[in-house]
């Protein structure tokens, strides 16, 4: 085990799987430049490890990125095509969710695609309207896609080879305020992470959170908080959106008969929304309440740094939420 960031993790997640597997290749904005491309530097020096054949900038075009990606990999390679900023994904829709995601079933599973898509998610400071989306759920709600949101450097490296084995387009999401986290990582095989497996960072008996990326390890510092009270929370990172781990969540709701879900994206319409309906209809035995959710408001990312204070989900808030659903 080696102590580094979210950031070195995965890139050196990437190069391992580059060294294993000359079919692994990446491509996007500034990556072979002298500071490595992308926010912190997560191609630093791979550019003189694998040549620009294998690391290959793009133009400033997000579709042309994903258009490029999904016939590279229908064709047989494996590329990891970085989008930068969640935001970013609008411009490549088409292609990742008329394309990518339907090749496979529209031919009958004689092509697949074995695509890594990378999107930045997440409020940043200062990073406004265009910079700071989570959109997870659009894509969650894309039939052919697997959603992947780690939140530690031991997930982040784990998870990026697992999608990169993977033989269908994987929209591989990490937070920004995460790259800079720090924590043990594994090396080669042993840091492989299975896709679908939830992490229970938190046991509990009195309510159970269910969250992923960084609102996850913000939901476990609420349930250390709470514990100062004598409340016994458990906190569910869920890591894989699609598929999610519903064993892992229903064994705790069952235990704990109450439910919230943190998320950080926009609530309505979100993600948290299908687990609490799938929740009350799977475990509604269980269940002391219905499921409780905290989210975004549906607004904009503010720029001002005071609204944008409101506009987060922060640590306290999801402890004065959790606080109601306790004395429900």
């Amino acid at each position: 085990m080696t102590e580094m960031s979210f950031a070195d993790a995965v890139r050196e997640g990437l190069a391992e799987e580059m060294r294993r597997d000359k079919l692994v290749w990446a491509l996007g904005e500034d990556l072979s430049t002298a500071h490595g491309g992308t926010s912190a530097n997560q191609y630093l020096g791979l550019i003189d490890e694998f040549g620009p054949k294998r690391i290959v900038n793009t133009p400033i075009s997000e579709n042309t990125i994903m258009g490029a990606a999904v016939g590279a990999a229908v064709a047989g390679t494996r590329p990891v095509a970085d989008l930068r900023m969640a935001d970013f994904g609008m411009c490549a829709a088409d292609e990742l969710v008329n394309q990518a995601a339907k090749i496979r079933y529209m031919f009958g599973g004689q092509a697949r695609v074995p695509l890594v898509v990378r999107q930045a998610i997440g409020v940043r400071r200062g990073g406004a309207a265009q910079h700071s989306q989570s959109t997870e759920a659009w894509w969650i709600h894309t039939p052919g896609l697997v959603v992947v949101t780690p939140a530690t450097p031991a997930d982040g490296k784990g998870l990026l080879k697992a999608a990169i084995r993977a033989d269908d387009p994987v929209v591989f999401m990490e937070h920004k305020d995460c790259w800079g986290v720090t924590g043990e990582v594994a090396e080669g095989e042993d840091s492989l992470i299975e896709i679908g497996k939830a992490n229970r960072l938190r046991e509990g008996k009195d309510l159970t959170i269910v969250s992923w990326s960084k609102m996850a390890q913000q939901a476990a510092a609420a349930a250390d908080e709470l514990a100062k009270t004598g409340a016994s929370v458990e906190v569910i990172d869920l890591r894989t959106l699609w598929p999610w781990d519903k064993d892992a969540v229903y064994a705790s709701v069952r235990k704990t008969g109450k439910l919230l879900i943190a998320q950080e994206s926009v609530m309505v319409g979100g993600f948290g929304a299908e687990i609490a309906a799938d929740v009350a209809e799977a475990c509604a035995d269980a269940l002391k309440r219905f499921p409780a959710r905290i989210g975004a408001p549906r607004t904009p990312v503010p720029y001002a740094e005071a609204m944008e204070n409101e506009y987060r989900v922060t640590t306290e808030r999801v402890i004065a939420k959790a606080r109601q659903v306790l004395a429900a």
